[in-house]
């Protein structure tokens, strides 16, 4: 199974609370631990490793905390786990290092793997913050192709 840790989901629930704070005013640890229902170290320790990444601008004083460090549609998913997991690798052959694998040489798969990672790395770099904010729970938002707007699928 590919799965990422609790901590990257956990971080980008904290980024999409600061992606729909109108004012981009900071926010603090406490405020963003309440709104995501999490506890507050444990909040405070992902967004320092978001910060550290560049995602994150640390505000000093009475009214600091968190803000984006650029907008919400500049930031993508890419960005957000690799700044939480590190680099985005499928299999441990497929992060273009050579040497890692003793059968390297031989692998009539390493390729492939190479090729997939390579999708899902775009496919993530495709998802940009800023959609992550919408919730859709009503239903799907209408696609838009070509610039017309096509019915979304409802369960009836």
């Amino acid at each position: 199974m590919i799965r990422m840790r609790r901590l990257t989901d956990y971080g980008i629930v904290l980024l999409a609370h600061l992606a729909r704070n109108p004012a981009r005013a900071p926010c603090n640890a406490r405020c963003l631990a309440s709104e995501a229902h999490l506890p507050v170290p444990t909040v405070s320790k992902i967004l320092k490793a978001l910060a550290r990444a560049g995602l994150l601008v640390a505000h000093r004083g009475v009214k600091g905390g968190f803000s984006l460090a650029r907008r919400p549609e500049e930031i993508s998913m890419a960005q957000i786990i690799s700044a939480m997991e590190g680099p985005i690798a499928i299999t441990e052959c497929s992060d273009n290092v050579p040497g890692i694998c003793e059968l390297e040489p031989w692998c009539p798969v390493g390729a492939n793997w190479q090729r997939i990672n390579r999708a899902v790395r775009q496919a993530l770099e495709n998802i940009k913050l800023s959609e992550m904010t919408c919730s859709l729970r009503g239903g799907f938002p209408p696609l838009v192709a070509r610039g017309k707007i096509l019915e979304s699928r409802r369960e009836q």
